[in-house]
Parts: structure tokens; C-alpha cells; sequence
């Protein structure tokens, strides 16, 4: 084990190639980096090796950064004082991967209930009550943490270093969804041969009964996609191991086991019935297979219709914002889909599945519970009604629209009791991450689009009217504010079923937490709740 401190480590970043090529060669160490250093700095490594020696530090991977200044060194699985690369020979299989990771963090919640469990987090307000629970502290989830001025982070990774680090298909290409999977469920960025190992797991589980097809088939096509992309997980979910197990009397330790199963099962198969949900109703029902030879990214942008290999090639993690040609054009902005994977446990979405997953419903049951709630139009539907709401503030006001007419479309849609949406958040405090991305990519590549335009405008002008207002915690614009336009300007037109892009990513967040939730034997959820009359009682109480 070793410890670098920063001008050591500025040193290293700096190394000879045959220097860097012999640490990479090392079988399994520890690097722990002082805590006086920068994440950036301890970044700058990891990519230095990946770059120089052409595959990630060794077969592993960058974990969390910790920081405290005042603690001394402690291991790499501690909640500890430094920041700190951990390298490990390659194990390609992520259930054995997870089996040895389990009973660590088993006997890490155990202390925590041991040594803490009367600790307070807080004090719970009646605003809070009666405000949606906004800011109360009451839920554990392991894959992701928001926020409120810089935004997510997955296992303690921001966008930008989950970009930089995780495996991509090609050398400089975007990170794949599989490498995004596997750093959710295990908290390590994996190396290219593990994520191709994933890939092909999931291949292997994608196949989808013909009762799903014929569950979707049995409902009219005015249905919307949400509607239908329920209906066929509800179908899938007679296949259910985790059903099976409990009802013949798996104990309760082993819980976890079959919950991988349906969880890697659905979301292996979730692109293939969403894909065919796009066909049936806006291609005419021409299905096209899928193509196993691909990564899950881009075999889902096959199966939409995108065939191109440019296409497929890019359909992955992140945007590429350095192509120039239309057809890697759409696909970048389909790439932001990913942008979606997961955002905490306490959206309506998240916080259902786990919700639901507590009574030990199997994850098929969850899942459709949480696309229930991301079909509402406060949550994943709002992607849809941005697009639909700026096309009616054209369709009134036309395109060329001044800055003083979109105050009043503004004031008249606020005034009529609705909401402008794309705007505010639960959490942030400031411009979505994701929002900002997505519109430098506008700014560089679509800047006359009429829509794009309009998009800039209300940038402008929507927060300081709901900042007059009063009633808004967050004026700032989410991700959903700009999506929907990205993707109207490429072709993808179909605003009713952009929900269901952003419901195959959740599935890659919502399955690994529920995961972790059988795997640490979570309770029950079921929080207390009180009348307006037991309220007004105890604020008298409480006043008196």
C-alpha cells in the first residue's frame, strides 16, 4: 500500500511511459492519495495510465474520493480520510462481484444501527409535512447522491469523471451503459473487459416472450407509450425468479440473488419492448431485430430504426458533441437518455420502486409501479410537456415571439393555476448540470433552430418571474427543459414517447438499488403520517 502526497503524485501523473506501463502491470495495490489533494489531480493519474499504457489503471478502477483533513490514513473500504485509486485484478462476472462486496456493507449498515441509531438528522417541520417532504432526510440510497449546488453524483462520481473514466466502445468514444450498470451495483468504475462481459450477459437475457408482444398488441394504439411500455413489464413479469424463490421459502439472506436476476433480466429486455412500442406506433409495426453483436446502446438505437453503424456506434452514455454529420447527430442527442439512469432515491419514480420493492414485490412489480409515477407530468413526463407547451407558445404567439410576449404567455400560463415546465427542482438549487450540457451542445450546433431560440428566451425570462412570484425554491431550468427540443430538432418528433427513453435508463439505477435493498435487508417503509387537526393541536401545544 502506498500513500502519494500531491507533489509526488504530480510527479507520477507526469512518469515515463515504461514507468506507468510497469505500475499498470501490478496484479493488485492500493494508491492512497493524501487528502490535500485534488479529485482532479487523483483523475489526472487514473487517465494518465488508461491513456499511456491504453486500458484503464491495471484491470480497475477509481473509486470514491473522501476528504477529511483532520483523519488519519484508513483502509479503502472505509468511510475514510483520503482519496484513494484502488487497483485490483480483472473478474469479468458481476454476480461474484457483488456476492464479495455484500457482506461488507452488511456489516457497515450493522454499525451504523450499532453506534448511531439514535443519532438526529434533522428536525422535521410542518412545511415539510405538507410540502411533498422536500428536504427531509429519510432514505437510504446507495448508487447516487444529489447535490442541491453541484449536482449528481454516481458513487461519488460526477458526470464529467463518469465520462472520463468509465469504458467506452472505441478509444475516445462515450462511455457505455453497461460500464454505468456495473459502477451503480459495485461502486467501481470496471475495466473494458468487464463491461464487455456485462454486454454480453445481458444479450443472453434479452429475450422477450411473445406473450409481452401480444399483452402491448392487445391495447389500441392511441394508448400512450407509457400505457403500453407498463403493460408489457406487467407481462414480463410471470418470469419473475424472485416470485418463484419466496414462494418456496428462500431465506430471507438470499433474497438478493433472485432479485439480480429480475433485475438484470428486465433490463436486458426492456429495450427490445420498448423498441417495439416506437415500431407498432410510429413505423407502421415494421419491427427490426436485434443485433447481439452490439452493446446495449447501440443495439436499442438499431432496433428504433437508427441502423447506421455511425449511428449505433455512438449510441451510448454520454453526447458526443464533436461529429458533424445529421445522422450522428440524433443519436448524440438520443445518447442523453442516459443522463437519466438514476438522480437519488427521493424522486417519485426512485422513491415508488423502493417504495413497493419494501413489501418484496419482485423488481417487475417495482419497476411498473415507478413507471406509474414517471408517467406523471410533474416528473418523467415533463420532457414531453416542455415540448408540447413551447410548440403552443409558437402556435399563439409565432416563432418570432419578443422577450416582452413571452413575459405575458409566461404570466398568463402561471395565472391560470398551471406550472412552466422544465422549471424548478426538488433538490437543486441552481441550473441543472444536464440542462447546461445540453445547451452548449445547442449553442455549438444548432444556434438558428427556431425552438432553440425560443428555449434561450425563456432562459431569460422565466426566472426572474418566478423568483417575483415567491412560491419557488428553484427558479432554474431542469433537464427536461431543453431534451425534448434537442430531440424535435433531429427528427425524433414523437413527444409522447420520450418518457419511455427516459424509463429504459431509470431502469439501470432503479434495479441496482433494489438490488442493494434485498442485499442489506431494508424494512418496510412506512412512515407516520397526521390530520390538519393533529397538526393545529401541536403547533398550539408547541406554542403555548
Amino acid at each position: 500500500m502506498y500513500r502519494l502526497h500531491g507533489s509526488l503524485l504530480r510527479l507520477l501523473c507526469c512518469c515515463s511511459t515504461s514507468l506507468l506501463r510497469r505500475l499498470s502491470r501490478i496484479g493488485s495495490y492500493h494508491i492512497l492519495i493524501g487528502s490535500n489533494v485534488g479529485s482532479s489531480l487523483a483523475v489526472k493519474l487514473y487517465l494518465s495510465l488508461k491513456n499511456i499504457c491504453g486500458r484503464g489503471v491495471g484491470d480497475g478502477f477509481l473509486s470514491k474520493c473522501h476528504c477529511d483533513l483532520k483523519a488519519p490514513i484508513q483502509s479503502s473500504n472505509s468511510l475514510g480520510s483520503v482519496r484513494w485509486l484502488q487497483v485490483q485484478s480483472s473478474d469479468q462476472d458481476l454476480r461474484s462481484q457483488l456476492a464479495e462486496l455484500i457482506p461488507e456493507q452488511q456489516e457497515r449498515l450493522k454499525k451504523l444501527k450499532t453506534d448511531h441509531a439514535k443519532t438526529q438528522l434533522g428536525s422535521i417541520t410542518v412545511d415539510m409535512v405538507i410540502g411533498g417532504m422536500r428536504g427531509m432526510t429519510g432514505l437510504l440510497w446507495e448508487t447516487s447522491l444529489l447535490d442541491p449546488e453541484e449536482g449528481i453524483r454516481f458513487r461519488g462520481l460526477s458526470i464529467p469523471e463518469c465520462q472520463n473514466l468509465l469504458p467506452a466502445a472505441h478509444p475516445g468514444g462515450e462511455p457505455l451503459p453497461e460500464g454505468l450498470l456495473w459502477l451503480l451495483l459495485t461502486g467501481k468504475v470496471p475495466s473494458k473487459e468487464q463491461v464487455d462481459a456485462l454486454s454480453k450477459e445481458l444479450h443472453i437475457r434479452s429475450t422477450v416472450p411473445d406473450h409481452v408482444y401480444r399483452a402491448i398488441d392487445s391495447l389500441p394504439l392511441s394508448a400512450h407509450p407509457m400505457t403500453q411500455f407498463t403493460t408489457g413489464v406487467m407481462a414480463l413479469q410471470v418470469q419473475s425468479e424472485f416470485q418463484k424463490a419466496y414462494e418456496n421459502g428462500l431465506s430471507k439472506a438470499k433474497f438478493w440473488e433472485p432479485t439480480y436476476e429480475d433485475s438484470l433480466n428486465l433490463i436486458a429486455q426492456l429495450p427490445l419492448v420498448a423498441s417495439y412500442i416506437y415500431r407498432r406506433l410510429y413505423k407502421n409495426g415494421q419491427v427490426i431485430p436485434a443485433d447481439n453483436s452490439l452493446d446495449y446502446g447501440a443495439n436499442f438505437s438499431r432496433m428504433l430504426g437508427f441502423d447506421d453503424p455511425k449511428m449505433q456506434e455512438l449510441m451510448r452514455l454520454y453526447v458526443t458533441i464533436h461529429r458533424t454529420d445529421f445522422a450522428n447527430f440524433v443519436i448524440e442527442i438520443l445518447l442523453q437518455i442516459f443522463f437519466y439512469s438514476d438522480h437519488e432515491g427521493g424522486n417519485v419514480s426512485a422513491h415508488t420502486a423502493h417504495l413497493v420493492a419494501s413489501a418484496l414485490s419482485d423488481p417487475y412489480l417495482s419497476f411498473g409501479a415507478a413507471l406509474n409515477g414517471l408517467a406523471g407530468p410533474l416528473h418523467g413526463l415533463a420532457n414531453q410537456e416542455v415540448l408540447l407547451w413551447i410548440k403552443s407558445v409558437v402556435d399563439e404567439c409565432g416563432e418570432n415571439i419578443t422577450a416582452e410576449q413571452l413575459k405575458e404567455y409566461v404570466w398568463k400560463t402561471l395565472k391560470s393555476g398551471k406550472v412552466v415546465p422544465g422549471y424548478g427542482h426538488g433538490v437543486l438549487r441552481k441550473t441543472d448540470p444536464r440542462y447546461t450540457c445540453q445547451r452548449e451542445f445547442a449553442l455549438k450546433h444548432l444556434p438558428d433552430d427556431p425552438l432553440f431560440q425560443l428555449v434561450s428566451k425563456l432562459y431569460e425570462v422565466v426566472p426572474p418571474i418566478l423568483t417575483e412570484l415567491g412560491k419557488v425554491k428553484n427558479p432554474w431550468p431542469n433537464v427536461d427543459a431543453h431534451s425534448g427540443v434537442l430531440l424535435n430538432h433531429f427528427g425524433l418528433t414523437e413527444a409522447r414517447y420520450f418518457t419511455v427513453l427516459f424509463g429504459v435508463s431509470r431502469s439501470i439505477g432503479i434495479c441496482s438499488q433494489l438490488i442493494w435493498d434485498r442485499a442489506l435487508g431494508l424494512p418496510l417503509e412506512r412512515p407516520k403520517s397526521v390530520t390538519m387537526d393533529w397538526l393545529e393541536n401541536h403547533c398550539k401545544k408547541a406554542a403555548a
